[in-house]
Order: structure tokens, then C-alpha cells, then sequence
């Protein structure tokens, strides 16, 4: 297992041992931590991360400036935005700046682990393809596109949810028969929240979705005319429809 170099650029002050604990005996090392964008790019300099979690609205020079330095010097480091400011035009700026996620404030340690370590994942499974062949996709991945595809943003908590009950269904089709004494439940365990707090927030990411208007897109996605007009699909129809889509494409 690799041992990446993170670096924490946080809004606010944060302790550098209180951090690394929090990520000790994970397949992060973390190079530092830092509320200011200057120092932030003197460690991304010094280090090279192979990823950052980066703010906003830092001291010395804002966190654009840090995703604009690290564009600069043709770094592959991973971004992740994690920031108070919810605005859709941020969020696209931070997106075209190179960012891979956009979570915004409160957000629980462990989506932050899962997302973190789902960037690892993908990158080792980069690693192991062979140049001429063709390269695997995660899972992981191939269900975010189709989330981003359809007008679910990353930043919201359904979005974590619902991707893990797109998991769990791949892994278990039967689950979906029992959504809420089941799948909502051990999401919830899985990231410390309740069952009623999980099915709220997948609804909701759902009907984001719909509210855009991009039902014609959703049906593009899944390669039939599954909506029409304002008709939206309950919770457990719209996981079994990502995930009958993954075990077709051969998950």
C-alpha cells in the first residue's frame, strides 16, 4: 500500500498533531498543516503532495492562488476543496482550477477519509494497468460520473449516501428490498448519522437532480426514456437503476 503525502490547507487554525492522529495508521503521511495560503505554497513546493485538501478563505494569499500554483508547476496533485462558501459560481471556479471534489462546511471526518481514500483507491488502480491496455475505471468513479452527469453535486451529503447504497445494491441486489430496515441503517453506521437522516438527504440529492431539469439527461445516461415531465423516482428506484446500470457494464 502507498503512503501518500497529504497536506491539510485549513480555514482556521488547526493543530498538526490533532491531524495527524486522526489519519494515523491510514496510507496517508501528512506533510503539513496550514490556515495560510503562502506557507501552503511553500509546502506544496518543498513536499509535492499527492494530495490536498485545500480552503478558501485562508490568511496571506486566498486558495485559488494555492490551486492556481500548483497548476503552474504541472503538479499531479489531487484536489479536494473543503469550504464554508456555497456558491454554484465558486464551485465551478474551484472545479475549473482542477479540484476533484467540492465539500462544503460541516462535513463529517469520515465522508472526508472516504473520499480521500477513494482517491487513492483510484490511483492504484491506475498504477497496475499494464500501458497497453485499457485502462480500468472504479467503481467508485463510473457511479460519480453518472451523479455529476445527472445534476447531483459532489458537495452535497446524498451525494456520499447515495453512492454507497449504489455500492452496497452492486454488491447485493437483494438490499434493495429492504431500503430502510437495511441499506439506510448501515449507511448510517458507516458514517455516524441515522437511517432517517440518510433517507432525507438521498431524496433530496434526487430531487436536486430533477429541480435542474435535466431529465433528458438522465435518460441519455441510462440509454432509455425511464422519465418524462416532473416525474421523479423514489429513493430505492433510482439506486436500483445506477446499479442495475453497473452490473450490466460488467461491475
Amino acid at each position: 500500500m502507498e503512503n501518500y503525502k497529504l497536506l491539510m490547507v485549513e480555514e482556521g487554525e488547526a493543530d498538526l498533531e490533532k491531524v495527524k492522529r486522526v489519519y494515523r495508521d491510514t496510507q496517508f503521511n501528512i506533510v503539513g498543516v496550514t490556515a495560510d495560503g503562502n506557507e501552503a505554497i511553500e509546502l506544496i513546493d518543498k513536499f509535492k503532495p499527492d494530495i490536498i485538501v485545500c480552503g478558501l478563505v485562508l490568511s496571506g494569499v486566498d486558495g485559488f492562488e494555492v490551486l492556481k500554483h500548483i497548476a503552474s508547476q504541472k503538479l499531479k496533485t489531487k484536489i479536494v476543496v473543503l469550504t464554508a462558501v456555497k456558491n454554484d459560481v465558486i464551485i465551478k471556479r474551484a472545479m475549473d482550477f482542477g479540484a476533484l471534489y467540492y465539500m462544503t462546511k460541516p462535513v463529517s471526518m469520515a465522508i472526508l477519509k472516504d473520499r480521500l481514500l477513494g482517491l487513492c483507491r483510484e490511483e492504484e488502480n491506475q498504477l497496475t494497468i499494464k500501458a497497453e491496455e485499457k485502462p480500468v475505471i472504479s467503481l467508485d468513479e463510473r457511479i460519480s460520473k453518472i451523479f455529476i452527469s445527472v445534476g447531483i453535486p459532489p458537495h452535497i451529503k446524498g451525494y456520499a449516501y447515495l453512492r454507497e447504497g449504489v455500492k452496497m445494491a452492486v454488491d447485493n441486489p437483494q438490499i434493495i428490498n429492504s431500503i430502510t430496515k437495511k441499506l439506510y441503517p448501515m449507511i448510517g453506521d458507516k458514517y455516524d448519522t441515522s437511517a432517517s437522516k440518510v433517507e432525507r438527504a438521498i431524496r433530496h440529492a434526487i430531487e436536486v437532480a430533477w429541480n435542474r431539469n435535466r431529465i433528458e439527461s438522465i435518460n441519455s445516461v441510462f440509454g432509455v426514456r425511464a422519465y418524462v415531465g416532473s416525474e421523479k423516482p423514489t429513493n430505492g428506484e433510482f439506486i436500483a437503476l445506477v446499479a442495475d446500470k453497473m452490473l450490466l457494464e460488467g461491475a
